[in-house]
């Protein structure tokens, strides 16, 4: 039997998608603040301290939960979205950026996913948005995500969000993948995480992948994606700060820019 909020829920669109939840008579969907798209006219919304699950305990208890979302780099709020009419309501909550909304019951995962500071997207009202601290000091100092990721825990759904397109690997007992360390998702509880380096005077100068590779070892699901943010706003002010030159596809290339003014 679960113990968080049962929901229901739709996902839309490809590269820059939305979900719709499908809440009961009372039931609760705890929101990221920002992600908020639409509602019907029966739920209420309610900004709350921390994340709204049952470990929480008073005022101190919600004061703790809403600290370690700060350790994290989220809001200190959360938002809670509750059906207070009759029969089924919907809301829905937008991506922040192209990438895919990954559900993930954690009833069938465990209780736990381990996933990267800003993966959060939405849940049922019961699961705890926490911090997992790395305990290697080389994995905290290079491994791309600091000593803090975020984990979920509970019985409910959670979606997450990742850039571009998402790959779920499932690894056996023994069985490792390198990974950049700026392309880890999420994963489950059991994964071993761990960094290596790079190696090789030539690929730690010139390889342009930086200095350490992620190491995820089974067993255990681990989620990948193909564009971190981080990456995505490297290559915006990169092409920003070229002063919008229009090169591509030109035959002349920067030649061009000179010739037009640019």
């Amino acid at each position: 039997m679960r113990q968080n909020h049962e929901i229901d829920y739709k996902i839309f669109g490809e590269e820059l998608q939305c979900i719709e939840i499908e809440l009961d008579p009372q039931e609760t969907v705890m929101g990221e603040p920002g992600s908020f798209m639409m509602m019907d006219t029966d739920i209420q919304m309610q900004t709350i301290f921390g994340d709204g699950s049952s470990q929480q305990g008073g005022f101190m208890g919600k004061l703790f939960s809403a600290g370690k979302r700060l350790l994290t780099g989220e809001n200190l709020f959360m938002t809670a979205f509750t059906n207070s009419g009759q029969g089924k309501k919907r809301v829905s909550f937008a991506a922040p950026y192209p990438g895919r909304i990954i559900p993930m019951d954690l009833l069938e995962m465990g209780g736990k996913i381990i996933c990267q500071k800003d993966a959060f997207l939405c849940a049922a009202k019961g699961v705890s948005v926490g911090i997992e601290f790395q305990k290697k000091l080389g994995t905290g100092l290079f491994g791309g995500e600091g000593f803090i990721m975020q984990k979920l825990e509970g019985d409910g759904l959670a979606f997450v969000h990742a850039g571009g397109m998402v790959i779920e690997r499932e690894l056996q007992a023994g069985e490792s993948i390198k990974i950049d360390t700026g392309c880890i998702v999420a994963f489950t509880q059991h994964v071993d995480y761990d960094i290596q380096f790079v190696g090789g005077i030539k690929n730690t100068i010139f390889g342009g992948e930086g200095l350490f590779f992620a190491v995820l070892r089974g067993p255990g699901k681990v989620w990948i994606q193909s564009l971190p943010i981080s990456r995505l706003a490297s290559k915006i002010v990169q092409y920003g700060g070229m002063g919008g030159r229009r090169e591509e596809g030109g035959i002349l290339g920067g030649l061009g820019n000179l010739l037009d003014g640019d």
